[in-house]
Formats: structure tokens, sequence, C-alpha cells
């Protein structure tokens, strides 16, 4: 089959792979229909790395999939052939403390798609999976939702570690895929008072589209200034999603005293910076989002019963064949991209 591999930093080839085959009871041969490309891809694509997980070439890269079953094996029981599915990339053990604790999401000895070390991705065109990271999707939702639901799924977990209340006040530093995933799983809890920043002009447009309180650019205007006149109390909780340190610091400012900061960002330096006296002074709660955790299923509900349209988040499609175009798109944050999508297969 082929197979869009990263072959060095920046360089991403299709080379001919063998066929995936199913050695387990519970795996479940997929046909890849739609991916979309991850910040996470991006930071791998163009530093080889995120933290620790080092990139060894040639490798797959994608988790953000959905697809067709075309067979499964003896012990499957919930997914048949001919089911359309979203992919819940991650694999964990379900044995070590963390999965017997709730936490499958930290899994000491977790595998996850298009990571590093764990598992090859799913920009193929056949992906053999476990059982348990398949969900069967009605007729009536998308491939693109299907595949939406895994970052969308980030957001409904980090709005509900969050514990918002419904008169809460946020803010959203950085409106990628996550930021404004974590946008509609606020607007799907009934919060209203969102403020939104993105360094990209188009995003900030598609903020104020989708309703928020008000959106800006920290590159053309002093947000905290603003956004603090607004909310001269400051604001309940502030989601870093960007993974920068000025957005960081922004995040602090902006925050009341008493308030939460959500990490979900992925930053590509090492070590974040505080203003130790003001983390202290007005005893800020931080908290790190790690992907998701048992917020999938949920999510897809929330899909297919349309309290989410996470339609405007597609901005731009691309064929297998030119997924190196789509990632230089997506790395360059060019065309005011916002997701990506790469078709596998042509649709039917």
């Amino acid at each position: 089959m082929r197979s869009m591999m990263l072959t060095s930093i920046g360089k991403i080839k299709m080379l001919n792979v063998p066929d995936p085959v199913i050695y387990n009871d519970t795996d479940v041969m997929i046909k890849m229909k739609v991916v979309g490309i991850c910040g996470s891809d991006i930071h791998y694509y163009r530093n080889g790395r995120i933290g620790s997980q080092v990139v060894d070439y040639p490798f797959t890269l994608g988790h953000e999939g959905a697809g067709e079953v075309v067979e499964v094996g003896s012990g499957v029981n919930k997914i048949k052939p001919g089911d359309r599915i979203a992919i819940e990339p991650a694999m964990p053990c379900m044995e070590c403390d963390q999965c017997k604790a709730g936490r499958s999401h930290t899994c000491r000895n977790l595998r996850f798609l298009g990571c590093p070390g764990q598992a090859e991705g799913c920009l193929s065109e056949y992906l053999v999976m476990p059982e348990s990271s398949c969900f069967a999707i009605p007729m009536s939702m998308s491939y693109d939702e299907a595949v939406i639901s895994e970052p969308l799924a980030i957001g409904v977990y980090a709005v509900r570690e969050a514990m918002p209340a419904n008169n809460t006040s946020m803010g959203i530093l950085g409106f990628g895929p996550v930021g404004m995933s974590v946008m509609f799983a606020a607007r799907a809890r009934e919060i209203e008072i969102i403020y939104v920043t993105d360094i990209i002009n188009e995003r900030i447009a598609i903020a104020a589209e989708c309703g928020t309180t008000w959106s800006g650019n920290p590159e053309k205007q002093d947000i905290t200034d603003y956004i603090l006149r607004k909310e001269p109390r400051g604001l309940d909780i502030v989601f870093e999603c960007c993974g920068k340190q000025e957005a960081m610091d922004q995040a602090l400012d902006l925050v009341k005293p008493g308030g939460k900061i959500i990490i979900v960002g992925i930053p590509e330096f090492d070590k974040w910076s505080f203003d130790a006296d003001k983390l202290r002074r007005k005893e800020v709660s931080l908290v790190n989002i790690r992907r998701q955790n048992n917020a999938l299923e949920e999510t897809l509900d929330m899909l297919s019963s349309e309290r989410i349209n996470v339609q405007p988040m597609v901005t731009h499609r691309f064929s297998f064949e030119n997924t190196d175009k789509a990632f230089k798109l997506v790395a360059g944050y060019s065309d005011g991209v916002m997701k990506a999508m790469i078709d596998i297969f042509k649709l039917q």
C-alpha cells in the first residue's frame, strides 16, 4: 500500500510499504478515507520531535482519521465490515496503575498513532487498529466530522477539567483547531463570555463569525489592556492554546485572583517561564491538558445531535498525492488555514 512518510525535517514522500495485517482477534482493518493535519504533526514536520519524542525516519504521521471497516478479527463484536468509523488514536494497555485509576490518556504503556516510538500514523491507505479505538458513526455524520471529533474531544475534555459555571468568563489564547474546539465545547456548555486572540487575521474573523464576545490580534493591539477594560476583575478561566510564552504571560495578566489557566497548547521549547510573584499573589491554579480522557463518545454524541457544527473549521482540502503541499501550507500558516484535510481515497 501507499503511505505518506516523513523522510527528514520538512520533507514528506509517498512510499510503498507492506499492507497491514490483522494479528489479534480484536483487530480491525480500516480503509482510510480522510485524515486531518494536527499541530503536533507540524511539530514533528518542522522540528523532528516533541520533547522527548524524537522521529526515527522514515515515519508516518497522522492521528486524526476516519474510514471504512474492511475486515475484522474473530473476536470483534461491535464493529463490522462496511461500518463507517471515527478513530481514537490512543491505544492504552488498560492494565497499568494509570489506566486502572481512570487515566488511560497517561497510560504508562500507551501507544498513540503517529507518535515516534509508539505507532506509525494513519496517513496511509489502510490501517489496523484495536476494536476499542473504533467508533461507528451514523450515515448522517460526515467523515470530516468524524476526523474532527479527535481534536474536538480535547476541547471537550479541557472545558470539563476547567469546571466552568454558566456565568464564567473565559479567554482562549490561540484560535487554531484546538482553540476552536475549546470554544465549541464551551458554547455547548452555554458559556457566553468568551474572548479570543490569535495572530492570524483570518482566524480572528472565523472567531467573530462563531459569535465569540470579542476577538483580537495581539500583534496589532494590546489585548490584555482591551480585555481588562471590559472585564476589570479579570477572567475566570484562560485557555492557553498556542504553546507560546507570550500567550502564557498574557494569560497570567488576564486571569483573576483565584482563577485558572488551562494549558492546552504544545510548546516548541522545553520550559515555561512564570512571574512567580504574580502567580503566587493571585493564587492562580495551573491545569495541564494531555490529549483527552473518556471524552470521544460524548463528543461524537454532540456531533450526532448537531449541538456543535464544526464545518467552519475545515478551510482546505488536498488529495493524498498532495499531502506534502498540505503540510507546507499548514506549517507556514498560509492562506488563513485553520484545518487542512487529506482525502486518502476519493469519497463516494
